[in-house]
This record gives C-alpha cells, structure tokens and sequence, in this order.
C-alpha cells in the first residue's frame, strides 16, 4: 500500500474553502478510521474532520492558519506498514523531521500547539503538571484539547463563543508565560460576533447553496395535512412521569417517522451526483438546527431508522448543543441522506424548504395546530401537522412524492410502532 494525502474535505455545497485550526496528531503517529485529524473551521464554524482509513500520519502540507480551497492537499498518510519499516519506538509523538523546503511544517505547526499529541487523558495530564480541562465549563473541543495542553484552567476563562462557550481565541489572551499563543487563524483576526463564527457568512454560503439548489434542481412540491391526535396523547403519556431530560419532543417522532418510511422509496434517499442518482441504503438524517443569533445547519443523526426513540432523542440533544458550542464532526455534515426541518412552535402552518445537494429530498413539518377534522361523518377538532415534501423530479415524480407522504401519515398515526 503506496501514501496518499489527506484533502480539505467537502462539507457541504456551501463550502469553496476551510481554513486549518489545528492538527491533532502529530507525524509518526498512527490514526485509525473514524480518528479526528484535524480540526477546520468554516462558514458554519470549527469542525472536526476525520480519516475514513487506518493509516500513519505523514508530513503536514499546511500549517495552522492557512485557508485552502476544498481538495487541496493538507497533509500526507503513510500506510501502517510504516509503523513496522521504521522499527522500534516508531508511532510516538516525535514523527520524522521535516523534509526539505517543508518550512518547518512537519515540526513548527505542533510546536505552535503545545507539541502535544491528542487523547491526553486528565490523570496523565496532572501527573504532568499541567491543569486538566474542567468537564464541566462550555468549551469548544479544539480549546479544550489545547487548554489541557498549555496547563489553562477553564473554569477561569469568560468564554466568547456561543452560549458563553470557550473557543479558541480565549485561549490565546491566558496563556501563560512563556507559553507559545496559537497562531491567529483569519477568522479569529477579524471581528465575529460569535466567537469566530462569521454569520453573514454562513448566510451568504447558504444563500449561494440554495440559489445553486433552486437554479438547478428542477422541485416539484406536495403538502398533506396529518392528524396528530394519537401521537399526542401517546406522548404525553409517555412523559408523563418522565424528568425532563428523559422526555421526548414531537420533533424526534417526526424524524423517526420519516427514517423509518425512506427505505420504502430509495429514490427519495440519497444524492445526485453530476445528474445520476446514488440510493443510499443507509439513512441518515439532516435535522436542521438553528444557530442562535442567525443561521441554520444540518447535520446527520445516521442511521436513524435503526435507533429508538430516546436514542434519536439524546443524538438530537447532543447535536443541537454542539451546533451551539461547538465541535461536529466532518461526517454529519458530509454525509445527511436527507433533511427534516420542523418549524416546532414558531406558528408556522406549513414550510416549504429547498432541497441541499446532493442530497434529493426534504421534508418539512409546521407547527402542531388544533383544527377540524372529519371522523366517522363528524367534524370534530383534532391535533394536525402539515407536512410537505420538496424532491427531485429527475429521480422522483409526484405520485411517488404522494405515496410517500401517505405513508408517513400512517407511520404517525401508530406512534407505538415508531
């Protein structure tokens, strides 16, 4: 098995660049599928991008600050065979010296950085001398890794980012003497107002994403109104006796509901690729989260159709906290089958979203609302929901759309069955 490099990975249509925050291993070391390498910050601010191979980490090709367009070449892998050809000790921290004309990267970026290599657990991190991070304070998982690093308490800290959260630029103002600050990447050098993360940026991305999506995606749009009166009761009872982070919100039987309906319509789940269709038999939903202050991001709870409830309920939570702190990964913006976007208790009837290539489809839900229903010849009020679906007409048609929709109502009319 020949190197290979690792590329400024795509995250989205809305992304032409990222600019590296920082490596978090260090040449030498060996990084395993899944493994974060490094960490990226863009429009939607600092994510964390993985390796999708088990390989040895090679020489950087860029260093910490630098923006690069999307496919550029960051760093080299060297395949696990390497571990055995360098011989004993090989895999530790120290990694080879840089090559000629490297400009240091090989050693200066770590060095920027603490030179210390990730997965430093607390007790290893006190017996170092060095302050543990606290679990407890709100801090972004790069300022986390590199306050352990510099031996910063965060409890000491006013975070900057959202939520009063930690980020890297905080870090930068209490280190301490003699310690190397971070380099200054552009998005902390210029003023943002939520900690580095530049909102009229994101929405000018999102805004050149949907008018690429609108221009050339040919929608077709269908809305069916669903009664939501089961569904509700049976959810009330369920958390009747449930604290609240136990309980469940109308929003988790919406995106189970559509996970579960998918695989029966495979043309509605999956992504475009220069105008041919790739089913995908894993399904993964978007969930569209908005980011305080502005914004809007969607990344994947995967495989959804295969969790229960209370797991799509935690995997929401600890997506919806992570938008607002910090620290996604690569994948779960990468890789959304689908999008669910629920307006939940903004009043809004119905909505009706653009579709985010590649992917093919998007399902929307309104606001629940008490209306009249006709049951057994009676009009009587029932809880009801809107739900629209916005797909594809290259891959899809109207009367799939229809049968889709169909099935979905009948999937939140059996609650239980979710």
């Amino acid at each position: 098995m020949s190197g290979t490099v690792f590329r400024m990975p795509s995250l989205g249509s809305d992304m032409e660049a990222g600019t590296l925050i920082e490596w978090t291993h260090r040449p030498g070391e060996r990084l395993h599928k899944g493994d974060t390498i490094a960490v990226v910050e863009t429009q939607k601010g600092a994510i964390e991008v993985e390796v999708f191979h088990d390989a040895v980490m090679g020489r950087p090709l860029i260093e910490p600050g630098e923006t690069v367009p999307v496919g550029t070449a960051m760093a080299e892998l060297e395949p696990l065979e390497a571990i055995a050809e360098q011989g004993p000790g090989a895999g530790r921290a120290e990694g080879p010296a840089p090559a000629a004309g490297s400009s240091g990267a090989a050693s200066g970026a770590y060095e920027r950085l603490g030179g210390t290599a990730r997965g430093t657990g607390p007790a290893e991190t006190s017996a170092q001398g060095r302050t543990p991070a606290a679990p407890g304070v709100r801090a972004s998982p790069a300022a986390r890794r590199l306050a352990a690093e510099r031996g910063i308490a965060l409890a000491e800290l006013t975070g900057s980012g959202p939520d009063g959260a930690i980020v890297l630029g905080d870090l930068a103002a209490a280190a301490k003497p003699g310690a190397r600050a971070p380099a200054a990447t552009p998005a902390q050098a210029r003023p943002a107002p939520r900690g580095g993360l530049d909102l009229a940026a994101m929405r000018q991305a999102i805004a050149a994403a949907m008018s690429r999506s609108k221009r050339e995606i040919p929608h077709y749009y269908l809305s069916q109104d669903i009664d939501l009166t089961v569904a509700t009761e049976w959810l009330g009872a369920r958390n009747a006796d449930l604290p609240p982070a136990k309980r469940l919100l109308m929003g988790v039987l919406f995106i189970k509901a559509v996970a579960i309906t998918l695989p029966r319509f495979p043309e509605l789940n999956g992504f475009d690729r220069d105008g041919r269709f790739e089913p995908s038999e894993a399904v993964h939903v978007g969930s569209a989260t908005a980011i305080r202050g502005g914004g809007l991001i969607a990344p994947a709870i995967h495989d959804a159709d295969r969790l229960d409830l209370a797991t799509v309920m935690n995997r929401l939570r600890d997506l919806v906290s992570r938008v607002r702190s910090g620290g996604l990964r690569a994948s779960e913006l990468s890789d959304p089958t689908v999008t669910v976007s629920s307006l939940g208790d903004r009043g809004v009837d119905r909505l009706y979203g653009i579709i985010y290539p590649p992917q093919v489809a998007i399902v929307g839900f309104g606001t629940p609302r008490l209306g009249p229903w006709v049951v057994e010849g009676g009009i009587v009020p029932r809880t009801l929901v809107t739900a629209t679906l916005a797909a594809d007409h290259r891959h899809s048609d109207g009367h799939r759309g229809a049968l889709f929709l169909a099935a979905l109502a009948q999937r939140l009319q059996e609650p239980d069955m979710l």
